[in-house]
């Protein structure tokens, strides 16, 4: 890949008011528009220490502010080029006036994720530590947190090694085995060949399908209540959230619009959905309540069917879970703190064919909240999202996974099919390509260029 030799500059720090804002500039020119900035083009400072300088218009020689500045000498920097940062007062007009003089000395803004980006493509970081960057920024619970951290360290490299070296292993055996062997395989080495790609596609298989815990811990799961007016939904919510964020009376529609507030639950985010009740209305303002209340139950990834457990089942109750009985949901049986509360119209649990959980609840005395945290994680994983091992958070790590056990999957089943060495070959150099893809090492230009583009600018 091609090394930009261009000078780049952002802010790096988050947009808006704040103690402090760094500006970031990286390139050949970095040191030059330092001595510019402070008036001493004569300037050498000593590399990794932080210097207070006064900043100066350049061209009016006015001074805009006290600031420490920063030099980070190539190729020791975050991008492996020389890099300033010039760490400021958090102004927005002063920050903004700060990199449009930069600007105006001949630097470029920069591209989303570009210091990123030339990080890896300078040998600074590989591309699975670069990305762990965006997910240590992203991560919304501490154990998103964690992972994040353990990837930004160089896990997945370490781990995906061993496979690497073993692939590269066979590979030279068998190309070998064209080069200076006439006849085929003999037994014991297709035995050991055949043997030694079960264990890899194994050992890669178990890597991939961490995906399913590791997909929650980035992405999350969307969680909205339904159900018929006055059964709970709002208390329910509240109870789960911690405090009251919707208002809750005892008056039928009072949830008019639909309320989202996010929680961890087992370091898993989660994104709950408080909405209107359920029912046919002549209130034009309810009508359009319910009708938002339906699109968020579309675009939910789970559904919470609260029904009042106290009174019988109501018709308004059998027509929302008819509509979302071809859709994952839990039923919550709310008010079991009372004394006619029942579960006995739900025992069969014939009626909710999709329903992966029927749970009594209080949300008065917080009574089964805990049973129902633990049932919203049970549709979408198996295993434990709080696992301390490595775990796949990103898809397209997943899909270069997928992709490397089936080419060895392909290749252990054509060396059993006494195949040719060159066919059975491709799979194996695919397998490398692919895992060679997750750390940056085989990625081309167009699609490094679409991962970066999903960073901030200034990272």
């Amino acid at each position: 890949m091609a090394v930009p030799s261009d000078t780049i500059v952002a802010l790096s720090t988050a947009p808006g008011r704040s103690a402090i804002g760094v500006v970031r500039v990286s390139g050949g020119d970095s040191l030059s528009l330092l001595g510019t900035l402070i008036g001493t083009q004569s300037y050498e400072p000593t590399p990794n220490v932080l210097s207070l300088k006064t900043l100066i218009d350049p061209n009016t020689a006015e001074a805009l502010d006290e600031a420490l500045v920063c030099f980070f000498k190539a190729p020791h920097s975050f991008t492996g080029e020389d890099v300033v940062e010039f760490h400021c007062h958090g102004s927005p007009v002063l920050l903004r006036t700060i990199v449009d003089l930069i600007l105006n000395l001949g630097a470029r803004l920069a591209d989303p994720g570009e210091f990123s980006l030339r990080a890896v493509t300078n040998g600074r970081l590989r591309l699975t530590e670069a990305e762990a960057i965006r997910d240590v920024i992203d991560a919304q619970t501490d154990t998103a947190l964690r992972q994040a951290t353990r990837q930004l360290k160089g896990e997945i490299s370490s781990r995906l090694r061993p496979a690497k070296e073993q692939l590269l292993d066979l590979i030279v055996q068998l190309e070998s085995q064209i080069e200076f062997v006439e006849d085929d395989l003999p037994a014991p080495a297709t035995q050991q060949i055949g043997e030694s790609l079960e264990v890899l596609e194994k050992d890669l298989s178990r890597l991939r399908d961490t995906f399913a815990s590791g997909r929650l811990l980035r992405d999350g799961i969307r969680v909205a209540f339904v159900g018929r007016p006055n059964v709970g939904k709002s208390s329910l919510f509240n109870a789960l959230v911690g405090h009251s964020r919707a208002i809750v009376t005892s008056i039928a529609g009072t949830t008019r619009d639909t309320l989202t507030e996010e929680i961890g639950v087992e370091g898993v985010p989660v994104v709950l959905i408080d909405t209107a009740g359920i029912r046919s209305s002549n209130d034009e303002i309810e009508s359009i309540g319910v009708q938002r209340a339906r699109r968020a139950a579309a675009d939910a990834d789970l559904l919470i069917v609260v029904i009042d457990g106290s009174q019988s089942l109501h018709d308004d109750d059998r027509s929302v879970i008819d509509e979302v009985s071809n859709v994952p949901h839990i039923v919550a049986l709310n008010k079991n703190d009372l004394p006619t509360f029942s579960t006995v119209e739900f025992d069969a649990a014939d009626a909710v064919s999709s329903c992966s959980a029927v749970i009594p609840v209080s949300a008065k005395s917080e009574a089964g909240l805990e049973t129902l945290r633990t049932a919203i994680l049970s549709p979408f994983t198996e295993g434990d999202a709080r696992s301390e091992g490595l775990l796949i958070t990103n898809a397209r790590h997943h899909d270069l996974l997928v992709q490397s056990v089936e080419a060895i999957g392909s290749s252990r089943r054509l060396l059993y099919e006494r195949a040719s060495e060159e066919l059975i070959l491709v799979g194996l150099h695919n397998a490398l390509r692919y895992l060679g893809e997750i750390n940056g090492e085989t990625t081309t230009e167009e699609i490094l260029g679409q991962i970066f583009a999903t960073f901030c600018i200034g990272k």
